[in-house]
Order: C-alpha cells, then sequence, then structure tokens
C-alpha cells in the first residue's frame, strides 16, 4: 500500500463546505491523502470556527491549528486573544495560526498586522507550538519580527509558500518549514518551483489550503485535500524521485513539526 499523504493545511470549516466534509473526507482517503490539518480561524466575536470540533470529532482524520489571520487582526478583542490561547492549548491543536502578515491586501493596517504577529508568536512560546505563518509581500518585516520575538521552541511553517529561492533560504536559516500549494503547479509559478528543488527534503510540506488554489488540472474548482495527489505528483518531479517517496517525507515532516504520532 503507498504511503498516505498528509494535507498540512485545509480550511474545510467554511460554507463552501456546509454539509460536505464527510464526503470531502472519504474523497480525500480514497485518494490516498490519510490526515488533515483543519485551520480554524477567527470569525467574529467569540467564533473561532468548527475546525476544533473536526478534530475532537474525528481525531483519526483531523487534527487543528487555530489563530487569527492578518486580514481580521484589527477586529478581534482582547478577550477574543485569550480565547484563541486557551483553544491553543487543547490536546486536538497541533499549531497556532494561521497568522502572520498580509501587505498585498492590507485588509488590516500594517501596524496592527505587526503587532498582532508579535502577539502571536508570543501565544506560540507560552503554549508550545508551532507557528503557522501567512505571508504575502511581507517577508522583510515578518523575518524582522521573527528574529526579534524568536521562533518559538517548537518552531513553525511557511504555509502556501509564493516566494523565491532566497526566500526559502531566509524562512529555512530560521529553522522553519515550508510548505507548498498546488500554485507549484501553475505554469506562473517557476520562483516557486526553483525554491521546491533546493528546499531539503526533511522540510518542505504540502497542502491544499481548501477550498483555495486548486491544482492544474484542476485549476478554477474547489480545492479540496483529495486534491494534493497533484501537488505531491510536482514536487516528485521537481525532486527527480517516485510520489511514493514525497508522501512519505513530507507525511513524516508534517508529524515531527506538529508532533503528532505516526497511523
Amino acid at each position: 500500500m503507498p504511503v498516505q499523504l498528509i494535507d498540512s493545511h485545509a480550511h474545510l470549516d467554511g460554507e463552501r463546505f456546509a454539509g460536505e466534509v464527510d464526503a470531502v473526507v472519504e474523497r480525500a482517503l480514497a485518494a490516498g491523502v490519510s490526515r488533515i490539518v483543519a485551520i480554524g480561524l477567527w470569525r467574529a466575536e467569540g467564533d473561532f470556527g468548527n475546525a476544533l470540533l473536526l478534530a475532537t470529532g474525528r481525531p483519526e482524520v483531523f487534527s487543528a491549528a487555530v489563530g487569527i489571520h492578518p486580514h481580521d487582526c484589527a477586529h478581534v478583542p482582547d478577550a477574543d486573544w485569550a480565547m484563541s490561547e486557551a483553544l491553543a492549548r487543547d490536546p486536538h491543536v497541533v499549531g497556532v495560526g494561521e497568522t502572520g502578515l498580509d501587505f498585498h491586501y492590507d485588509l488590516s493596517p500594517r501596524e496592527a498586522q505587526e503587532a498582532a504577529f508579535r502577539r502571536s508568536v508570543r501565544i506560540a512560546h507560552r503554549v508550545g507550538k508551532p507557528l503557522v505563518i501567512h505571508l504575502r509581500e511581507a517577508d522583510e518585516a515578518a523575518a524582522r519580527i521573527l528574529r526579534e520575538e524568536g521562533l518559538p521552541a517548537a518552531g513553525g511553517v511557511i504555509h502556501c509558500f509564493t516566494s523565491d529561492a532566497a526566500a526559502a533560504r531566509t524562512w529555512l536559516d530560521l529553522g522553519l518549514y515550508i510548505s507548498v500549494a498546488g500554485i507549484v503547479t501553475f505554469k506562473t509559478a517557476e520562483a516557486i518551483r526553483e525554491a521546491v528543488r533546493i528546499v531539503p527534503h526533511d522540510r518542505l510540506l504540502v497542502e491544499t489550503d481548501a477550498p483555495y488554489l486548486a491544482p492544474i488540472p484542476l485549476r478554477g474548482k474547489r480545492n479540496e485535500p483529495a486534491y494534493l495527489v497533484h501537488t505531491a505528483a510536482k514536487v516528485a518531479e521537481l525532486w527527480g524521485v517516485g510520489v511514493d517517496e514525497v508522501a512519505a517525507r513530507t507525511s513524516e515532516n508534517v508529524r515531527r513539526l506538529f508532533r503528532m504520532k505516526a497511523g
């Protein structure tokens, strides 16, 4: 039996999967994706979505991460920051995030984003769990903050990596993992492919970021964990290995980063 893939980042608790999560899981299992890290994000006062509920309801499939996205961080009350830390301590939660900086959309002011990212880094330090980091056009600021605050002992991952080999080296030197999504299959993504070629095989994860960024040949469709096989196939091509080796390596890396038990 081929080694099973792990989808290290998926958003399955939103409206686009309402009433369909069981069917999505069954399609994932049939495609060889055996585990999924469900990302729970702050939505409104007192509401971090249902990712933790997925993880407690089907722990053989799901783990959760919980955090505050840079898009929304300017609107989060202090009580919900305390709630996010309490949720992060749950044993079904394996990571803090996604957190980070997004200077492309700037949906929250940059000053608020930087303050929120620092706050999330400090939570990760206190709870002893890795960071799940979202970055767009903010590499320099994020690297500065991580150097000043210190990477948590549990480490972290740049999720949905969209930069180049030079940026990848920066994150690797800081001790982070790098995760690639379906963008790596896009015709315009040669810089990402160059980065994947130089990432050590023990530092790469794969993800869908479902429902976003479906890989070629499914681009434009709602993404889901079953489609991770296409991203893994592209990584295998870039590394010059078989898909089974990519599955084995990246699954081992997910388990190491998120302190998951094998199986």
